[in-house]
């Protein structure tokens, strides 16, 4: 249990993405979504549709030919071991045909990049009085990343799981969930797991992130079977810049290391379908549950 911690603390220090856990509803966690509707273009549509015909058929592929194994930290192959950032998938690991798949996907994704109908994707965040008119406002479920650390699998330790991402821009908060599913008819002893953080509009497209604290649902302590949270706050910049630094004094002479920036940039958005990249290049590719058609594969 302590080195999944502390995995869960380094990740949430250094990087973009975060994974977060909570008992209550998502839907009752933030201000719910009233942004002004807008309508894709039909080549936008049209893209649309084939994205997710894309998902299912790397998922198929997935399914046939495996899905990549990865767990907790560095040895888990969540983490690069010089940066301690997310390591970013190379799905030809699995088969030629998966990576043929992903690159389908992510294909897809760029060409939508031009067709996004919302100008200002960013509107919004931190403002309390209009944040529920958010563009990015509300709960987006995942339908595929390249991101290690957001991706969970059954041939793992971790186990398969479920995740998505809660924007509440009038708090300028973003939490991301994962909920973890049960392994042989039980319970993990890591139910779930919260990393919340700060968000702040630094363009029109760009979100920047500082992370806040760290909660995870227990199901054991110890040896006894009993379900409590663990919250870990999670250093802020300037105690980030001191540990680097101290880093830098104690490996002199060696490759140094560059203290990464949390952001993502949105490349997609409109009612349904948000697609972002964070700043180790991990594409995102995420829905509401309102939209029928991603609904029934959201991960």
């Amino acid at each position: 249990m302590k080195s999944i911690v502390s995995s869960i603390i380094l990740s949430a220090s250094c990087w973009s993405v975060v994974l977060a856990f909570s008992l209550s509803s998502p839907s009752r966690s933030f201000r719910q979504f009233t942004a002004l509707h807008v309508t894709p273009s039909l080549e936008a549509s049209a893209l649309k549709r084939d994205l997710l015909d894309s998902i299912k058929d790397f998922r198929q592929v997935c399914s046939r030919d495996g899905n990549l194994s990865v767990d907790f930290g560095v040895k888990g192959g969540e983490l690069n071991s010089t940066t301690r950032a997310p390591v970013k998938l190379t799905f030809y690991e699995i088969s030629n045909d998966a990576g043929k798949a992903a690159d389908r996907v992510i294909s897809i994704c760029e060409n939508l990049t031009a067709l996004s109908p919302i100008e200002e994707p960013t509107k919004y965040i931190g403002n309390r009085l209009n944040g529920t008119m958010a563009p990015l406002n509300g709960a987006w479920g995942l339908l595929f990343t390249t991101a290690a650390d957001a991706s969970f699998s059954t041939n793992s330790t971790r186990g398969d799981a479920k995740a998505q991402n809660v924007v509440d821009a009038a708090r300028g908060r973003i939490t991301n969930i994962v909920d973890f599913a049960m392994k042989d008819g039980k319970d993990p002893v890591l139910k779930q797991l919260n990393v919340v953080i700060k968000a702040v509009a630094e363009s029109s497209t760009r979100v920047d992130l500082t992370f806040r604290y760290v909660k995870a649902v227990l199901t054991k302590f110890l040896f006894i079977p009993v379900r409590w949270t663990l919250y870990v706050p999670v250093p802020g910049p300037f105690i980030t810049r001191c540990l680097f630094f101290l880093t830098r004094l104690l490996t002199f002479g060696r490759k140094k290391n560059k203290i990464p920036k949390a952001y993502f940039d949105v490349l997609y958005l409109d009612d349904d379908l948000r697609v972002h990249k964070t700043g180790q290049d991990n594409l995102f590719v995420q829905a509401r549950d309102s939209w029928e058609d991603a609904s029934k594969i959201l991960q």
